[in-house]
């Protein structure tokens, strides 16, 4: 028995040292004709998972079906694709396989490296504070991050924004794909005498609350919540909120109950939701050299097939226009001409046509900027995370600069 239990661990040995070769972290690009795709795989001992940074989707998990210290054969069956590749020359050479698409696929040892030179490193010229605030009326727990400015000296009253993410569950730097807007405009407003407070979405990060029912309104009530946390600290000469995407619309809502002092809207909806919607979906077909002459009724028409959430079911039926015809402070409205999501020319007319005269609001386009309100080509979605920039300088130092003049 003892010479037994010897030669099982030998041949344990024998075979994690034989599949030492294909373990590690691995990265390559997909070439799909027009665009390459980058993706990385996590492969562990007869385990991997799938990162595709371009897609923001992590953590896609995989089956291995034969592993070796040369080679390794995976399916990723919630892709319907696989990957088999073999070492050559320190590198994995293969075949990713998908939908009946062969496309080759060459990984090489190591982390996917991202330039995102905005994105601020410490150490930091400035004061953080780690806080929690709670929405009381759905026992909502907001875990954030308290930014105060270069220099700030207790009992200084300084102007404070509350950063509203856009949809989906983000991180309070409302990192995508790899960029971290949210944490880099914290850095610039602190830079120049603005504080702020970042908070991850429910469920994400420190954040606690039920997301399953949770509708736009729900998520204005957590922002209403952060407002009344910073007013309790008596801190501040202004509150504001500054929201992006869904938090641009929810910083209207927040105007039109005279919640904050001012607010800064980048690339929030003027349209109903569902026409925004609609507008999205002519632009990916166009991008695909399809008709884009969708209608509303027909967009309609294909979800009915589909089951939906509460949220989508408020966000299709919402109109925001009442709350831009009520929001009585200072506003100040952002939007990139080559915004693929929030399209700037119907969004942004709806807005200036609604919105109440103000002698300190300002409604700007930005020639060539995209949703993430970056430089780009296109506009598309998954041209994103190849762009290295996370957010225009100029949007950046118009944003400062307004909330100084208030």
């Amino acid at each position: 028995m003892r010479k037994l239990c010897v030669i099982l661990t030998i041949l344990s040995s024998v075979i994690t040292a034989h599949a030492q070769g294909t373990i590690g972290t691995w990265n390559g690009n997909l070439n799909l004709g027009t665009m390459k795709l980058p993706l990385v795989f996590h492969i562990g001992d007869n385990s991997c998972t799938l990162d595709s940074p371009n897609q923001g989707a992590k953590g896609i998990l995989g089956k291995v079906n034969f592993q070796s210290a040369d080679s390794i054969s995976v399916a990723f069956e919630s892709l319907g694709g696989s990957y088999v590749g073999k070492l050559q020359e320190g590198k994995l050479k293969g075949t990713f396989t998908q939908m009946g698409y062969r496309l080759s696929l060459e990984l090489e040892k190591g982390e996917l490296v991202r330039l995102r030179p905005q994105t601020p490193r410490p150490p930091f010229p400035y004061q953080t504070e780690e806080v929690i605030f709670v929405n009381e009326k759905d026992t909502a727990s907001l875990a954030g991050t308290l930014t105060w400015p270069v220099g700030y000296q207790k009992g200084k009253k300084v102007p404070v924004v509350l950063m509203i993410t856009g949809s989906g569950m983000q991180n309070r730097d409302e990192e995508i794909f790899d960029h971290k807007p949210f944490a880099v405009i914290a850095d610039y407003l602190a830079r120049h005498g603005v504080a702020s407070l970042r908070y991850d979405d429910r469920q994400v990060g420190g954040s606690k609350g039920n997301v399953t029912h949770a509708t736009t309104e729900d998520f204005m009530c957590d922002a209403e919540a952060g407002l009344k946390y910073l007013k309790e600290l008596k801190s501040f000469s202004r509150i504001g909120v500054l929201g992006h995407s869904e938090g641009g619309t929810i910083a209207f809502m927040l105007a039109k109950e005279k919640k904050p002092d001012f607010i800064v809207s980048l690339a929030g909806t003027g349209l109903r939701g569902d026409s925004v919607i609609t507008e999205q979906t002519n632009f990916i077909l166009r991008q695909q050299g399809k008709p884009g002459n969708m209608t509303v009724k027909q967009m309609h028409l294909t979800m009915m097939m589909t089951k939906t959430t509460p949220w989508y079911d408020f966000f299709v039926s919402y109109d925001p226009a009442e709350a831009i015809q009520k929001v009585k402070c200072p506003a100040l409205i952002l939007n990139g001409s080559k915004d693929s999501q929030v399209l700037a020319e119907s969004n942004l007319s709806v807005i200036r046509n609604l919105m109440p005269k103000h002698t300190k609001s300002k409604i700007k386009e930005y020639p060539g900027l995209n949703h993430l309100f970056q430089p780009c080509k296109t506009g598309a979605v998954d041209e994103y995370g190849t762009i290295e920039q996370t957010i225009s300088e100029e949007v950046l130092a118009d944003i400062a600069e307004w909330i100084q003049t208030l």
